[in-house]
């Protein structure tokens, strides 16, 4: 993955408040042991993921995409009392490890794990969801979306990450990969039942409003 990355980028992380022990261990831990590390949010996205969270107050979030649970706990940060993070992920060794990290936080009663297909697990959920996080296989995320839509509260948000997927969206060329990101972003930006601004962040953060 290529990151959008500048002297202004590198200025405006330089200028971002810090993320907890923690999360800098997590960050640390996934880039020294995975090869695709690039799939964790990272610090600024991390640090935005929080923002929005903090900013929407959230009862219920569902996250589509574990990995390592770094985004987990950065969206943890915004919940309203009481909240729960539900993520999904079909990866057991991954989730080992982002439930270690997860059961050192005060969000360890917070974060709720499920592991399997998110398409059969999303179905049996009953909670309406104030905020969904898409960061998972990409040829699925239209799918994820029209599988989300009716849980989300009005006034309720989404999230998808790599949507620009290092700039190949604009080849006319497109892998199967890329194709369903551009189908996902043409999907989103002719759905009248929501507003949406594609915001230029790392590698493309989808943000996305369900019309009240």
């Amino acid at each position: 993955m290529n990151e959008i990355k500048n002297a202004l980028t590198d200025y405006a992380e330089a200028f971002t408040s810090g993320e907890s022990a923690v999360l800098q261990e997590l960050r640390e831990h996934c880039y020294k042991h995975y090869e695709d590390s690039s799939m964790l949010s990272g610090f600024f996205q991390g640090r935005v993921l929080a923002m929005l969270s903090k900013m929407i107050r959230p009862k219920y979030i569902l996250e589509i995409g574990t990995y390592l649970g770094y985004s987990a706990l950065c969206l943890a940060e915004g919940l309203a009392d009481g909240g729960k993070v539900i993520t999904l992920d079909i990866l057991e060794d991954t989730n080992k490890v982002a439930r270690s990290f997860v059961e050192r936080t005060i969000y360890k009663n917070s974060i709720e794990f499920h592991l399997g297909d998110a398409q059969e697990i999303i179905p049996k959920l009953t909670e309406t969801f104030d905020l969904v996080f898409i960061d998972a296989d990409k040829p699925n995320y239209s799918n994820y979306y029209d599988l989300v839509f009716d849980k989300i509260r009005p006034g309720g948000f989404i999230i998808a990450d790599n949507v620009l997927w290092s700039g190949r969206v604009l080849e006319t060329d497109k892998d199967e990969n890329t194709k369903a990101l551009h189908e996902f972003n043409q999907k989103v930006l002719a759905d009248e039942r929501v507003a949406n601004v594609l915001f230029p962040i790392r590698d493309g953060l989808m943000v996305i409003r369900k019309n009240e």
